[in-house]
């Protein structure tokens, strides 16, 4: 992509935003009133807003290789605690895609430097849920359901936060777990039952008082 075409796409951008609302930019000013965190992978292919139709203003976004949630990262449990706890959003989404790279480096025996550490959290979902996949003959098909299930426990990392607990027993936030299938582009909805999860997790995991 030419660098210079950029910036003729953003003056192209902003012409047609105020041939629709002259004060569109006056408003976007004013500040930020999400009802949704989105937590999703950097991938190139994968645009958070784009897949999802929504406008600037309307999700919160944090994204990473392979749309991790590891309770050591500041980064990720920075963006989450403010979101639950200065945006009030109302709902946190961890979105992961069909045919992730990110995944896919994580089964591999492979030295990745820098990545190493990163991945094995991936890593670690594969043990957790090793018997499944060991089952699964067809390599893709088993990518494709380790991307499910990164999902579902990068979920569960989210419910380990404290902020988060709080925000659930208050029933004012609800999690998600979705895939974005990449090659047709539907979102889909894991239906992960949530509530027993924080039932099962809570007896170790609880950081948040029922007061």
């Amino acid at each position: 992509m030419d660098i210079s075409k950029i910036f003729e796409n953003n003056k192209v951008w902003i012409a047609n935003k105020l041939s629709v609302d002259k004060d569109y930019f006056i408003n976007l000013g004013k500040g930020q009133s999400p009802e949704v965190l989105y937590i999703g992978c950097s991938d190139s292919r994968v645009t958070a807003e784009e897949l999802m139709g929504a406008n600037p203003g309307e999700v919160f976004v944090h994204r990473n290789i392979a749309n991790m949630v590891p309770n050591t990262d500041l980064n990720v449990m920075s963006v989450i605690n403010y979101a639950v706890s200065n945006l009030k959003v109302k709902h946190v989404v961890i979105c992961g895609h069909y045919s992730c790279g990110g995944v896919k480096a994580a089964m591999q025996s492979e030295d990745l430097g820098l990545l190493n550490p990163w991945l094995r959290n991936i890593r670690d979902v594969y043990r957790l849920h090793r018997v499944e996949l060991g089952s699964i003959k067809d390599e893709n098909k088993k990518y494709d359901r380790l991307v499910e299930l990164n999902v579902q426990e990068q979920c569960v990392n989210v419910m380990k936060t404290a902020v988060v607990q709080k925000a659930m027993l208050e029933k004012r936030i609800t999690i998600h777990g979705w895939v974005w299938d990449i090659h047709n582009g539907n979102i889909v909805d894991l239906k992960i039952d949530f509530d027993k999860i924080l039932e099962d997790i809570r007896d170790i995991y609880h950081l948040s008082s029922d007061k």
